[in-house]
């Protein structure tokens, strides 16, 4: 990987004014794989959850959620674009091997339970459509390591952005179901906020399903692959903020679609399976199946990104050799934990008895602890002018980072307090 070097990025060029069409539409990809491989297994259940518990009453997080992704996802790639390195090694380089460690075997747990939770969203969607675990989960497994072991990023790349397409079910089902629009987007800029440990809990699952750890790692490496530089900083800003935008939209529609069926009806799911099953006899088959369509695309496309972003992460945290491009004998710590991850999730999720939510809970604690501590660890970076030069955080992006930093950090120990409350 190549170096920083704190004289060229100081003297770089200013970032060209005029924006030319081909290099926004070369530069679209790692944003919008970032962000929409959040809206997951795990975000569709949440926003299922909140539409079917409190109907539109969580639509005004929608856009403020939004809001900090853009912040966390931007600084990362501005950092990815300037430096030409990943987090992993930036944290390394500039706090040490140790912390560097301590994050990485977090990242690596909290992933692998993530990634199981993707294969059981898989098994449930496909169970909708009558195939069995037994076949859905061993096939899945098989097409996401292929693709993974590819050797080429661009061609994952474009795999997984033809993949983003299946979220479009998610606006069909929306509309379909004729929701009362005035109310949705009253609700959506007037916030309604109810005092009760589901709606809180409800809530810090938003920030943990919309800003998780390892998008930030996603979002910088992948602008890395594609061999970003600062003057490419403009282009990758679009990406960024398109890709937020477009998964604020599908959670958005998500929470429609169930705050407008399942909600008045008083239906409660446990998960995102339940609410396409629970739409079914309300708005007709159609809807259950787009849903299950949804789901069955996201679990898949952060099936797919999951396992290689922990790898490059770990790998590049210890200066092993990385990347799809990499063979098994150039890089074989980099494809043998791809291969672990996905063999370990498959496996797990077939076991007869299993506590997926257990598991789940699990990867949420060490998520809600993980998330901060990365994102002091990136302001400090993007703060630091020996490392990015004129593209330094200014006072205003410092402030709205460290805003994302309080709010996550509270609503984070929110949690913690209600799950040891029980509530």
């Amino acid at each position: 990987m190549p170096k920083t070097d704190e004289k060229n990025i100081a003297a770089a060029e200013p970032a060209r004014t005029r924006l030319e069409p081909r290099r926004i539409l070369a530069a679209m990809g790692p944003g919008l794989v970032a962000a929409l491989a959040g809206a997951d297994a795990g975000g569709v259940a949440t926003y299922s959850n909140a539409g079917a518990l409190f109907g539109f009453m969580q639509l005004w997080t929608v856009p403020v959620m939004c809001f900090l992704l853009i912040v966390a996802q931007e600084t990362a790639a501005r950092m990815g674009c300037v430096t030409g390195k990943g987090l992993a090694s930036l944290i390394r380089e500039q706090f040490g091997v140790r912390l560097s460690a301590l994050a990485m075997l977090a990242l690596l747990v909290s992933n692998t339970t993530v990634t199981l939770s993707e294969f059981a969203g898989i098994a449930s969607a496909l169970a909708l459509f009558g195939v069995p675990v037994y076949v859905s989960v061993p096939v899945a497994a098989l097409a996401i390591w292929l693709l993974t072991m590819s050797g080429s990023y661009r061609r994952i790349e474009k795999v997984l952005l033809a993949i983003a397409c299946v979220f479009i079910t998610y606006i069909v089902a929306g509309v379909m179901v004729g929701p009362n629009w005035g109310d949705a987007l009253f609700h959506t800029v007037v916030p309604q906020v109810e005092a009760s440990p589901q709606y809180l809990s409800l809530l810090v699952a938003s920030v943990g399903t919309a800003i998780a750890p390892w998008m930030l790692f996603l979002a910088q490496s992948n602008v890395v692959e594609k061999n970003a530089h600062a003057e490419d900083l403009p282009y990758q800003r679009i990406d960024t903020v398109t890709g937020a935008v477009a998964a604020s939209v599908i959670s958005w529609f998500i929470i429609l679609t169930t705050g407008a069926v399942l909600h008045p009806a008083g239906v409660v799911v446990s998960g995102a399976e339940d609410a396409a099953a629970a739409l079914a006899p309300l708005v007709g088959d159609y809807a259950e199946l787009l849903f299950g369509a949804g789901l069955v695309g996201a679990s898949f496309l952060a099936a797919c990104v999951l396992p290689g972003i922990t790898s490059s992460a770990v790998c590049e945290a210890f200066g092993w050799e990385r990347g799809a491009d990499r063979s098994w004998a150039e890089a074989p710590a980099y494809r043998g934990i791809i291969t672990a991850v996905i063999a370990i999730s498959a496996v797990v999720v077939m076991l007869p008895g299993v506590n997926l939510f257990g598991i789940m809970m699990i990867a949420q604690v060490i998520n809600g602890v993980l998330l901060p501590v990365l994102l002091v660890f990136m302001v400090l970076i993007a703060s630091d002018k020996h490392v990015m030069g004129r593209h330094v955080n200014g006072r205003g992006w410092n402030a709205l980072t460290w805003f994302t930093i309080v709010a996550v950090t509270v609503l984070t120990i929110i949690m913690f307090v209600m799950q040891a409350m029980g509530l």
